[in-house]
């Protein structure tokens, strides 16, 4: 377990950074609101768009994870969250009217979500052997995930008081340096993956997911009702 802390680290750094990329724009989308002059219903797209996005392709993540490789496709679906967080980003700080090209650079984002965080889980089952390091992992990656929860709405506001597009900016950042740090400590033998099955593989990453699509939609159809 000792030789694979640095592993978990990193991998704890995905959990972490894709529940700060989503959930710490809920406080700020009042604000959000204001500044590009759209609707409750419309910001609320902002965030389920994204929890919606990376629903819907959870089970390709998998069934790729288990054809090309675990890291391999944590590191490309980082580097997707960047891209379209990059999207996001820019929009939101260069133009008069961001918010179509916010939403499409948080729907690339979603696609991204869904082969980083779901994967880790998977992952974190093919570095151990023993069930109980392999249970001692994924505590670590549920306490990443739940510092996220916590953290989140205190950063949005923080970042937003700022300049309002902080939090869009902060997203390619966070995932650069989650994917650097999985790149260069992440070591996982292909030869050592699991095979997934893809519906209990769902079931388990929706439940871990859930935070994120509640919040997506209650936000979504509240907004709706009002």
């Amino acid at each position: 377990m000792e030789d694979k802390k640095w592993d978990l680290m990193a991998l704890a750094s995905i959990p972490l950074m894709m529940t700060l990329g989503n959930s710490m724009f809920i406080p700020v989308l009042p604000v959000i609101e204001r500044e590009i002059n759209i609707t409750s219903f419309q910001s609320s797209l902002i965030i389920s768009a994204y929890s919606i996005t990376a629903i819907l392709c959870i089970p390709v993540s998998g069934y790729l994870s288990d054809k090309w490789g675990r890291k391999k496709i944590i590191v490309t679906s980082l580097m997707m969250v960047a891209a379209g967080g990059a999207v996001s980003a820019v929009a939101a700080w260069q133009l008069d009217k961001p918010y179509l090209l916010i939403l499409l650079g948080r729907i690339v984002q979603g696609i991204g979500s869904a082969g980083a965080f779901p994967v880790v889980l998977p992952t974190v089952g093919d570095m151990f052997k023993q069930e109980e390091e392999v249970s001692h992992g994924l505590g670590i990656i549920e306490t990443a995930n739940t510092l996220g929860k916590v953290l989140s709405p205190i950063i949005g506001a923080l970042l937003a008081v700022l300049v309002w597009y902080m939090p869009f900016m902060a997203v390619p950042v966070l995932s650069l340096m989650s994917m650097l740090l999985v790149w260069f400590l992440v070591k996982v033998p292909r030869t050592d993956q699991k095979k997934i099955n893809p519906f209990l593989f769902f079931s388990q990453v929706l439940k871990k997911l859930f935070i994120l699509t509640d919040a997506g939609c209650m936000l979504f159809f509240s907004s709706a009702v009002y």
